[in-house]
């Protein structure tokens, strides 16, 4: 039963501390759209997304409405587009064909973004992962609301090589056509190891090949809400610390099992799961940063960042499993530097560097995310970069990504301008030496050890 008490406080949050759902995400599973036709194709996925999807704005803001709850995004996530057009696509024009189709009916259920445009090659490439891979830069060029991703790595299967190096230059190719928007495309990209498939974040979100027809996953996020938490125990000892950060967690769950079923219940699809994740904005009070500061860091990237990361990641997932039976997505802490003013201002006077970054990767949600760098960084150094991440992720068993954004005709000290819940990103300096010898070398890399566990 809720009380009084909870009501009164769960409304401080949301009105003082920036505490949101930021996206009711319905999953849609695309595979029984299959043809050997393009057009036909099209045609079918068109009106499955705007058939299923039909109320799902509506429904959303209404929940927003009644019970005064901010639902920031509304999104659509359906099943990786390279195994939906296998048997239609020849040709790069084809698969941009389906972007567009998904923009239009991202556009005709009013949703913000979609996400799916994806492939999983984390073993090895087919030709139609590979023609997909090759069509992201002209798809998401093309498009609006589109995002896409590829999983390159996992733990069962290692890191596919040819397809980092492809992607190194996907990215490249990705920003030097949205260069007149600061490269905005890249900023609808990710790479990952060992990707979920029940995510309902962007530009992440697919609807994978386990789930059912259609599903509904809810992110809430509640950076400010933790911040404000802390403050009540600086100077605590950290089992104090970590007390109160998992009966936050706990408070913020609860509010996105709520929504997730009542949305659930309204658009009479079954409710798959919360996403407890610590997603920051660039509004001040909303920011993963700070909840570092308040922690004792003087700046996030500061020595112990990687350890309060740690911390503040296990205890937001503890916190969260006890107030859903079905916790999933990600679900912890998110640090995209663009997204989070503490995260700039540390980056901007120095204190973080992508090395550190790389460090705090081991331990938090994501990985390397909408990070900003000089536009004329090479493809091979961009393949390094995803290949170190990919390697964490699959050493660690856990789910590691890369959104990098070389900005194009911008340098070290420059800055990109996203808008939005996107941001402001500085351009970070990047090593210099190259690995352009070993990103090339082609194949994989072989899984660790430790993942023969049958």
């Amino acid at each position: 039963m809720i009380n009084i008490n909870e009501v009164i406080e769960t409304n401080t949050m949301i009105e003082k501390e920036n505490l949101d759902v930021r996206t009711v995400t319905m999953g849609i599973n695309l595979l029984d759209c299959a043809s050997d036709n393009i057009e036909r194709l099209n045609e079918r996925i068109f009106d499955k997304i705007t058939t299923l999807a039909h109320d799902l704005v509506r429904t959303a803001s209404c929940i927003e409405r009644e019970f005064a709850i901010p639902i920031v995004n509304k999104r659509i996530s359906v099943t990786p587009i390279s195994l939906v057009g296998a048997s239609a696509c020849h040709s790069i024009d084809d698969y941009v064909s389906i972007a567009k189709t998904l923009d239009r009916a991202a556009a005709k259920v009013g949703v913000n973004f979609l996400g799916g445009f994806s492939a999983l090659p984390s073993k090895g490439m087919t030709r139609s992962e590979e023609l997909l891979i090759r069509s992201i830069p002209r798809a998401l060029a093309e498009t609006k609301a589109v995002c896409s991703s590829v999983n390159l790595a996992s733990t069962k299967t290692g890191i596919n090589m040819d397809a980092v190096l492809l992607m190194g230059r996907m990215i490249k190719e990705t920003a030097a056509l949205t260069a007149d928007q600061d490269s905005i495309g890249c900023a609808k990209l990710v790479v990952f190891c060992n990707a979920p498939d029940d995510n309902p974040f962007m530009a992440g979100a697919f609807h994978g090949v386990s789930e059912s027809d259609a599903v509904i996953n809810v992110g809430v996020s509640g950076p400010g809400v933790i911040k404000t938490a802390l403050e009540s125990v600086k100077g605590a000892d950290f089992g104090t610390l970590c007390e109160k950060i998992k009966k936050t967690a706990f408070k913020i769950t609860r509010l996105g099992q709520l929504v997730a079923q009542e949305a659930s219940r309204r658009l009479d699809i079954p409710f798959g799961i919360v996403d407890l994740s610590l997603a920051p904005t660039p509004a001040v009070g909303d920011s993963i940063a700070e909840i570092l500061e308040v922690m004792g860091l003087e700046k996030a990237g500061a020595p112990g960042t990687t350890a309060a990361i740690a911390l503040l990641n296990d205890q937001v997932k503890k916190g969260g499993i006890m107030a859903s039976s079905y916790v999933g997505g990600l679900s912890g802490a998110f640090i995209p530097v663009s997204e989070d003013h503490g995260m700039i201002e540390a980056a901007s006077c120095g204190a973080l560097t992508i090395e550190k970054l790389e460090a705090m990767t081991c331990v938090c949600s994501v990985g390397l995310d909408m990070i900003a760098i000089p536009g004329d960084t090479p493809a091979t150094t961009i393949s390094g970069v995803i290949a170190d991440e990919m390697a964490i992720g699959m050493v660690n068993q856990k789910t590691t990504a890369v959104r990098i954004i070389p900005v194009a005709g911008k340098d070290v000290g420059g800055q990109a301008e996203f808008g939005g819940l996107l941001g402001t990103a500085p351009v970070m300096a990047v090593n210099r030496f190259s690995c352009a010898d070993f990103v090339s070398r082609g194949g994989r890399i072989p899984a660790p050890v430790h993942s023969f566990k049958n």
